[in-house]
């Protein structure tokens, strides 16, 4: 519900630990296959260093790389940490390599899924019972509350609340965690702050948030895909406190 953000700088710190192990790499004399040599860990720093090689294959997973050009990844690493090293690039260019390259890269995933996304929310309107907004919200009530009021916006309300994707893969549930959330309203995605305002306590919507409603381009870390449109089920209990 809340947007969060990835570090860039974190890469380069992980990166740096691949030079204290370098190997070398011969052709072979045969034109056989060369046979696999299996790694093993026997010291510390062997363990330290798979595990930072660990970390590099994660932050990648997570940014949606799945190619890296691993010559080019060690002679970075090789010269950032050569004291008479000549670096192709000072820190700060690298960091704005990265940063343009990974954001190129999730705004194309995010155009390729908000065009699958927005077929889903165009099937989703014409359905009975669905209520499309200006906005491009889209919701569904599945209950009435009986109270009254409304929050707004520098209200703090308590609810449940269920995630899932287009396919209905569920990601979070409050239900599960085994108690309600409490939230400002206007401190949750703009989808949600829309929302919470035209509902009233004991009633339960299941919105449709298109991706500028939700994370955006950005998404949020491995859960969430740039540009994805989500649905929840938002069971609002109670306004805590009025502002």
């Amino acid at each position: 519900m809340k947007r969060t953000g990835i570090s860039i700088v974190a890469l380069v710190m992980v990166m740096a630990s691949f030079a204290q192990t370098k190997s070398s790499t011969k052709k072979p004399t045969s034109s056989k296959p060369a046979a696999s040599t299996a790694l093993t860990m026997k010291t510390p720093l062997d363990s330290f260093s798979y595990a930072m090689g660990m970390s590099v294959g994660k932050f990648c997973e997570q940014q949606g790389l799945d190619a890296v050009k691993t010559n080019l990844l060690l002679k970075g690493i090789g010269d950032a940490m050569n004291p008479k090293g000549k670096p192709m690039m000072d820190e700060m260019q690298a960091n704005m390599v990265m940063q343009s390259y990974l954001g190129e890269l999730k705004s194309k995933k995010a155009a390729e899924t908000k065009l699958k996304g927005q077929k889903y929310l165009d099937s989703v309107a014409k359905q009975a019972g669905v209520v499309k907004l200006p906005s491009g919200l889209q919701y569904k009530v599945l209950k009435a509350g009986t109270d009254t009021a409304h929050p707004k916006v520098t209200d703090t309300v308590k609810f449940h609340y269920m995630g899932m994707f287009t396919d209905g893969t569920e990601f979070q549930s409050s239900y599960k965690m085994g108690e309600p959330l409490t939230h400002p309203v206007n401190q949750l995605v703009p989808g949600w702050t829309e929302a919470l305002q035209l509902m009233n306590p004991g009633s339960k919507w299941r919105l449709y948030l298109p991706s500028h409603l939700g994370y955006g381009d950005a998404g949020s870390g491995s859960t969430i895909p740039p540009g994805a449109v989500l649905v929840f089920e938002v069971e609002l209990l109670e306004i805590v406190n009025k502002r």
